[in-house]
Parts: structure tokens; C-alpha cells; sequence
């Protein structure tokens, strides 16, 4: 019972992602929860995906993981958002319902005989000669193990914050994580503490729905998960509503109860998904702000009021929503509330989010200052399929920035400086165009099978997809369509041509999609969607896609300049007391890696690079990871 090979703290997103890589891994998989009904219990928000995160929960099924599967057993309300732009930066979210959502997440992982869920909580670390060897529980005592990832989200010492009322709490009615932090901090590590909120809820019949925007699901809802054939529940609708000037000054009669504006929170939220409060501060010049109205499931009489949230005293936050159009009737269910805890600054990691103080103890998710269930998930199956592959003794597991967003995360958060929670962007992705939602598969399951973590069904419909590709490209591309033909489809829509011309050439024009040129042609003979946009974006970008290609060739060869272990920066006399500090902190793999730290400058860079080749026989050879 006590004896496990990988402990995962926390029954969170990234939690249920490290214990389901690891039990697929064969390990035996230890999951500590304080409350076993509460795993997979979405504590904000009721939805999934959206801006960049959408990539991520793509790219996390592709390489075997949960979330993907989860959203499209529990989805309420499928949207692909911007649609009207370009694939890259298109990205799916889907509403869930809320309930349904836990339900299916603690289904996956009883369906897993290797994973025990112990009700417990996790007070300290166990460790001989620098190596973690298990956890204090502080109902069980002493859990044995070769391995722990720790992905304890907002609980670590937390404090919830309504008005000048304050509860120690990791959520809102359950306790908060204690001794943890102090134990790590003992070993040296060092932590601080952010804070995140969510808004009030409100009873769903408490809405004059003729005053609000409607806003429609996708007709035809686009599955998460590769292995999912097509989303067949009942969908929803969501709607939009507005603050306006007498909400914004009722909610500043609170400012002087509010504990962000007062100093009783010391933790920093996120700077992209700021208070209501933080909001009319900030932007006074604006008369309105933007309201989202979610439902939390299908049976279920909460409405998520998204963008209002929260932590000014409850008087305030029923006066002041009661002006917003729509909701003048509203019942609150739940206040809105600011919840504040510890995290350890991601440069105590590795790439591989092993700790560089104590080996075999892995962070993921809020612990390392990210906000959101999809980061935290993505973080969690990397942790968790880290700590098997040591375990089994096999090489770590890395993701380049060329090659996935989770790369972009990881790597993000190991070479950047964090003031705020971490939040992904498609910006914060310079090969995006290259990483989009829709090619997940593409890019990363290969890796995912080779691993043991791709089933063979779904390997097949990536085998399949790639055949419809080379078929497309081959015998599709060079057919053409005549005058007549070319007229009779697209007369309306773009000019004629003269001469009979391929599908090929005829796609440049940005008007023309591959599926309509493919039928006018008579040439669709039951290929897939994705098959056919695989095959458009590569000839609708064909320049751009070269050009981003070259600045991978040129990031990789930088990535190859791998940097020793033993070397000792303190030595190198020309770098900046700044990059010596932060090389020294943070011991990057690769020039490249050094390059994307905080504070190097292309001097130090170069500096960095003269010392490694005039160095270069004394010193040792670092390996690499798969």
C-alpha cells in the first residue's frame, strides 16, 4: 500500500495527466488527493481550450494524454475561434459541464488498476543522498516511492479573499496544503506567492435573456481528441452582456474593501485576465466591459460570469451586477473570490521539470506560476512521463519550441523571468504557423506511439491521414479544371480563366479552398477535412512556411551547440555580472537555450562562444535527451 514507484500530488489537471502517463508506463502510481470525488473538479472556469491553449490540449492528446478525451465527453459548447483569420492562429474551446467533467476525468483514472488514489495530504518530502524517497502523509505517515511530481495548484499555504474577509482555503470550501512549502523551503528552494480569482455565479432562471447576445455553437463541433469520431451530445448556448458606467462606479465604491487595492493580497494575478476591479482601474477611459455567460452544465443552475471576476465584498458585487443588462433579477449562487498561494519560480527545472536540487522530485502546473487548466495539463504529462522514463531508466523526454507549444512553455518558463502567472499565447510562438491546432497529430504522435502512449487504432487514422496527404499532393494537385468548369462553380466568386488549370495554381488565389476546387473538379473521392487543409496550408503558405522553416534549421543549429556541465561561468571574466548570475542560475543545455535567458545580451553570447571553443578540450561533453 505504502510502497509506489511515482507519487503525484494533487488531483488536479496536471496531476490526472502525470498518473495516467505513468500507469500507461506500466509504473505502479500513487495519486494523493485531499478528496477523491474532487479530482478533475474545475475550480474557475468550465471550459477548455481557446487562444493557444487549444494547441496545447491538441498537442497533449497526440501524445497520449487525458484532457482532450475528457472535454469531448463532458463538452456543452464547441466554438473554433478565429476563423476568420489564419490557421495559426486558430484554436478550439469547448463549454463543459462542470460535474460531467470530474466524472469523466475520475472514470479515466479508476479505469487505470495501477492507479491508487490515496485521500491524503501531502506534508513533507522524504530524501536520502539528494534523491527523493517518498512523502509524509498526515493521516498515512510515510508513502514510499521512487518518484514524486508535485502539481499542488492554488492549495500550497492558500488564502481565499472576499472583501476584507479572508479564509485560509485552496479553493472555496476546501482546505488549504500545509507543511509542504516549509519542507521544500528547508532544502533550499525558494517560492513566493501569485494569486488568481474567478468571478461570481448566478442562478441561470434570474436572466432576462431577451436583453442579452446570443452566441452559438459550432454546427458542426470539431473533437479535441484524435481519437474521438465525432461530437454527437446536445450542445448549448452561451451569451454576452456588458457592464456599464453604473456598474463601474458602484464597483468603485469597494476599492477601499478590496484587499488588492488595500495590500492584503501580496500575491501578483495575471496581468491578461485581470479583476473586474483591476480592470475599470486600469482602463477608465473605457465605458464598458465585455461579459461572457456560461453555463455550467447542462442540469446545472450556475451561470459563470466570465470577465467579472472578483474579490471586492459580496454587498458590491450583487449591487454592481445587478446593473449589467440582462441580469437587474440576478440570484447570486457563489461570490466571486481571489485565492493567493505559494509557487516555486520555474528555474529551480530542468527541462524535463525535474528539480535541479533533489533528484527524482518533479513541479507541474500552478506550483511553477502558470495560470490555466491546459498549461498546467501539458506541464503535468511531461512531469509524469519524465519521472517514469528515469524510473525505467530510458532517456528524459524534451519538446523544442520548433516543435510544439508545449515546447514554447517549458522553455518559457525555465529561461524567463515571472512577475505574473505564466499564460500561453500564440505569440509567444515564433514557429506558430508551423505549430497549428490542426496538424497536433502530424508534429507529435509519432513520438507519442513510439513511447507506448498512442494506441494503435488511433496511430492507424494518422497513418491513414498521411496516405490521403500523398495521395492529394500527387494525383489531386496536377488535375485541372476547364474554363466551363472553373465558371460554373466560381463565377461569382473569382475571375475566369482562359486556359484549363491546375488545382495547384488555381488554390494560390486566397478566395479558393482545395474542397471546392476538388469538387468542382469531380475529384473528391472520400478524403478527410483534415487531409485536405493539411494539403491547402501547405500551398496557401508555401513562402511563409519555407521562411520558417530556414529560422528552425537556424534555431536548431544553435540548439546542437550544446554547453558542458562543469563548466564554471565564474571564470569567464568578459560576460556581464548579470548573464554570469543567470548562467550560473539556470545552467542552460545549448547556446540556443542561453540565448532565450532573461538579461543575455548577443554580447554575452559571444563571449559565451569564443570561451567554449577555446575551452573546448577541457571540458566535458554534455548528452542529450531524445
Amino acid at each position: 500500500m505504502n510502497n509506489y514507484d511515482i507519487a503525484i500530488v494533487g488531483g488536479g489537471h496536471a496531476g490526472i495527466e502525470a498518473a495516467v502517463v505513468s500507469a500507461k508506463l506500466g509504473l505502479k502510481v500513487a495519486l494523493i488527493s485531499l478528496e477523491k470525488n474532487k479530482i478533475g473538479l474545475m475550480s474557475c472556469n468550465p471550459a477548455i481550450g481557446g487562444l493557444a491553449k487549444g494547441q496545447l490540449v491538441r498537442e497533449i492528446d497526440a501524445l497520449g494524454g487525458a484532457m482532450g478525451k475528457i472535454i469531448d465527453a463532458a463538452g456543452i459548447h464547441f466554438k473554433m475561434l478565429n476563423t476568420s483569420k489564419g490557421p495559426a492562429v486558430q484554436s478550439p474551446r469547448a463549454q463543459a459541464d462542470r460535474l460531467l467533467y470530474a466524472k469523466q476525468a475520475q472514470l479515466i483514472i479508476s479505469s487505470y488498476s495501477n492507479i491508487d488514489v490515496v485521500e491524503d495530504m501531502a506534508i513533507d518530502i522524504l530524501i536520502h543522498s539528494g534523491r527523493i524517497t517518498g512523502l509524509g502523509l498526515l493521516k498515512n505517515g510515510q508513502l514510499k516511492t521512487k518518484a514524486v511530481v508535485l502539481t499542488a495548484g492554488t492549495f500550497l499555504n492558500g488564502i481565499i479573499h472576499v472583501g476584507t474577509n479572508k479564509l485560509s482555503a485552496g479553493r472555496a470550501g476546501e482546505l488549504p496544503a500545509r507543511g509542504l512549502t516549509e519542507s521544500l523551503l528547508l532544502q533550499g528552494f525558494q517560492s513566493g506567492r501569485l494569486k488568481t480569482g474567478t468571478p461570481p455565479r448566478i442562478h441561470r432562471d434570474s436572466i432576462d435573456y431577451s436583453k442579452i447576445e446570443i452566441q452559438e455553437p459550432d454546427k458542426n463541433p470539431q473533437p479535441f481528441s484524435y481519437s474521438t469520431e465525432s461530437i454527437k451530445r446536445e450542445q448549448i448556448n452561451c451569451f454576452i452582456t456588458y457592464t456599464n458606467n453604473e456598474t463601474h462606479e458602484i464597483l468603485r465604491e469597494g476599492f477601499d474593501r478590496s484587499p488588492m487595492f488595500t495590500g492584503r493580497i501580496q500575491g501578483i494575478g495575471p496581468r491578461y485576465c485581470p479583476s473586474i476591479e483591476d480592470k475599470i482601474d486600469r482602463f477608465a477611459d473605457k465605458s464598458r466591459h465585455q461579459l461572457f455567460l456560461e453555463p455550467e452544465g447542462f442540469n446545472n443552475n450556475e451561470i459563470y460570469v466570465n470577465g467579472f471576476s472578483t474579490s471586492l465584498p459580496g454587498d458590491i458585487q450583487e449591487r454592481a451586477i445587478k446593473t449589467v443588462p440582462g441580469l437587474e433579477q440576478a440570484k447570486l449562487i457563489r461570490l466571486g473570490y481571489a485565492v493567493e498561494y505559494d509557487f516555486f519560480p520555474p528555474d529551480q527545472l530542468i527541462h524535463t521539470l525535474e528539480t535541479k536540487l533533489i533528484e527524482n522530485l518533479y513541479f507541474a502546473g500552478q506550483i511553477n506560476g502558470t495560470s490555466g487548466y491546459e498549461e498546467a495539463a501539458a506541464q503535468g504529462l511531461i512531469a509524469g512521463l519524465n519521472a517514469a522514463l528515469k524510473i525505467k531508466e530510458l532517456p528524459g523526454f524534451e519538446l523544442k519550441r520548433s516543435e510544439a507549444y508545449i515546447g514554447v512553455l517549458i522553455d518559457d518558463l525555465i529561461n524567463k523571468i515571472h512577475k505574473e502567472p505564466y499564460r500561453m499565447f500564440t505569440s509567444r510562438a515564433e514557429f506558430r504557423l508551423l505549430l497549428r491546432q490542426d496538424n497536433a497529430d502530424m508534429r507529435l504522435m509519432e513520438k507519442g506511439y513510439e513511447l507506448g502512449l498512442i494506441d494503435h487504432k488511433t496511430y492507424q487514422k494518422l497513418q491513414n491521414k498521411k496516405n490521403q496527404i500523398v495521395e492529394i499532393k500527387e494525383k489531386i494537385l496536377p488535375g485541372k479544371l476547364s474554363p466551363r468548369q472553373f465558371v460554373d462553380a466560381f463565377s461569382e466568386k473569382s475571375n475566369a480563366i482562359s486556359q484549363p488549370q491546375s488545382i495547384k495554381d488555381l488554390l494560390k488565389r486566397p478566395e479558393l479552398s482545395l474542397k471546392e476546387l476538388m469538387t468542382a473538379g469531380g475529384f473528391n473521392n472520400g478524403f478527410v477535412d483534415a487531409s485536405i487543409l493539411e494539403v491547402e496550408y501547405a500551398i496557401k503558405y508555401e513562402g511563409y512556411l519555407q521562411r520558417q522553416n530556414l529560422l528552425i534549421e537556424k534555431f536548431n543549429k544553435a540548439e546542437k551547440k550544446l554547453i558542458p556541465i562543469n563548466i564554471e561561468y565564474k571564470n569567464i571574466r568578459s560576460l556581464s555580472t548579470e548573464a554570469r548570475e543567470k548562467l550560473i542560475k539556470i545552467r542552460p543545455h545549448s547556446l540556443g537555450q542561453a540565448s532565450r535567458i532573461s538579461g543575455i545580451t548577443p554580447a554575452d553570447l559571444s563571449v559565451l562562444l569564443i570561451y567554449l571553443e577555446k575551452h573546448k578540450s577541457e571540458i566535458v561533453p554534455r548528452e542529450t535527451s531524445i
